[in-house]
Parts: C-alpha cells; sequence; structure tokens
C-alpha cells in the first residue's frame, strides 16, 4: 500500500510541475491572462490555477498586475535564462563585442579568462588602427603583467591570490611589477576603480587597459582589453575609453545573465 500511496504522491507533483510549465507557456504566448482564463485553458478548477499561480509567484516567475489584476511572466524567469545563456561559449558570444569594440577604438580588443594561473585569450578582434597582427587566441598571458590578468586577479579569493603573487614573478620588462606588495596594491586599486591597466610591463611600447565581464551571479568570468601603441594609447586616453569599453562589458555581461540594478 506504502508503495502505491508514493507511486500516486509522484503522479501528482508530475501533474503539477506539467500544470506550472503549463501556465508560464499560456503567460508567454498570451502577455497576461485572468485566473478564470487560465484555469479553462489547463482544463482545471480555479482554486487549483490558483495554488499554482501563487507557487510561480512565490517563487517570481510570474507577477500579478495590481491588485486582483491578471498574471504575467515576472522577472525570475529572466534570472533563470541568464543562467543558460551564461552557459553558453563565452568566446562565441564576445566576438561581436570584440569587433565591434575594435572598430570604435581602432585598437586590438581582446577577451581573457583565468587557467591554471595564467590568463588565456579567448578570443580578439583588431581595429583599423592597430599596428600588430599577432594573433593572441589562445596565447597564455601572466596575469601580473597584462591588465586583463589584473581584473582577474582582483577577482580571485585572497588566498589564491596571494599563492600566484608570492613567488617568482617573471620580469619581462624594466616596467613590470613583480614585487607582490607593490601588486596586492595595485590589484586592491584595480578592484576600487573597475579597470585595469599596464604600461609597458608585457611589452615596450605597449599599453593595455582592462574592464571585467560578470557571469550571471555577478561573478568576474573574464576580462576584456584594449591595447595599443603607448604613443597612441597614452595615459589620458585609456581614462577616455574605459567608459565606452565598461558599456560594452556590461553589454557582454547581460548576454550572459548578469544585469545591474
Amino acid at each position: 500500500m506504502r508503495n502505491q500511496d508514493s507511486g500516486s504522491a509522484t503522479g501528482t507533483q508530475v501533474q503539477s510541475v506539467d500544470r506550472a510549465i503549463s501556465v508560464l507557456e499560456l503567460l508567454a504566448r498570451n502577455g497576461e491572462s485572468g485566473i478564470t482564463e487560465i484555469a479553462g485553458e489547463l482544463g482545471v478548477h480555479k482554486s487549483t490555477a490558483s495554488r499554482l499561480l501563487s507557487v510561480l509567484e512565490a517563487h517570481g516567475l510570474v507577477e500579478q498586475l495590481g491588485e486582483r489584476g491578471k498574471y504575467a511572466i515576472g522577472f525570475g524567469i529572466v534570472r533563470l535564462a541568464g543562467a543558460a545563456t551564461g552557459r553558453m561559449d563565452l568566446a562565441k558570444l564576445g566576438r561581436q563585442t570584440c569587433q565591434t569594440l575594435a572598430e570604435e577604438l581602432g585598437e586590438t580588443v581582446n577577451i581573457a579568462i583565468a587557467d591554471d594561473g595564467v590568463a588565456i585569450n579567448i578570443s580578439q578582434a583588431r581595429g583599423s588602427a592597430a599596428i600588430t597582427t599577432q594573433n593572441w587566441t589562445g596565447q597564455r598571458t601572466p596575469l601580473h603583467a597584462t591588465s586583463s590578468g589584473k581584473v582577474l586577479l582582483a577577482a580571485m579569493g585572497e588566498g589564491d591570490r596571494k599563492r600566484l603573487l608570492g613567488h617568482g614573478l617573471e620580469q619581462y620588462t624594466p616596467r613590470t611589477m613583480v614585487d607582490p606588495q607593490e601588486l596586492e596594491s595595485e590589484v586592491e586599486r584595480v578592484a576600487e576603480d573597475g579597470y585595469a591597466a599596464c604600461f609597458e610591463e608585457l611589452e615596450l611600447g605597449m599599453h593595455a587597459v582592462a574592464v571585467p565581464i560578470r557571469g550571471p551571479g555577478g561573478e568576474v568570468v573574464a576580462a576584456m582589453s584594449a591595447s595599443g601603441p603607448s604613443y597612441r594609447l597614452s595615459k589620458q586616453r585609456i581614462k577616455q575609453i574605459v567608459r565606452p569599453m565598461t558599456d560594452a562589458a556590461t553589454e557582454l555581461s547581460a548576454q550572459l545573465g548578469y544585469f545591474t540594478s
């Protein structure tokens, strides 16, 4: 008898889930609907439809439009959709963003992620003024000597960051920061300012600036950088292009499911 009751309960739960999905599909199709209309579509009593809507409303998946009004899809659906979108290939999503920004700035734009103590470039686009033909896609670059790397370091837990910065950092140019304490101060500034800059720290004559890209929960999942020759990408110009870069990163973050309030 217990097994029969269990099977009956499971069947009822599956039916409730099926009906809840039907409600969401109905609202997505119609835009908004009242309880009577929803009950009719499902072929259930109004009290059953009301209970389903109450559960969905509690999770933010539907919302009531005014007191005793009709129901519509809630913003909780956006959160779920964003989480699904975030699983998509970041390189594919970021390709158009990189190209658009590269055309706007005239510089080389890259997207990089942290992997095993380095930054890996996963997408690149070159602007009209870019002087280098090097393709950085797939290349591993040091975290401490690149603008993208500094953004990724700023997003790490303190323990992981100290482990990476605590020993044997390679000096690529006379300007490369290799002192752990100096780097810690730099990373703190990056976290506060929302962007990182490098001035001839990886290559002499090259400057770069990077901003974070965020995932559905607000966590930093990648960094987007613009790089160019020091005579063109001056400290003053870097400050000027932080805003369009941040706007582009915010747009890409939204595609990944992160929305600012």
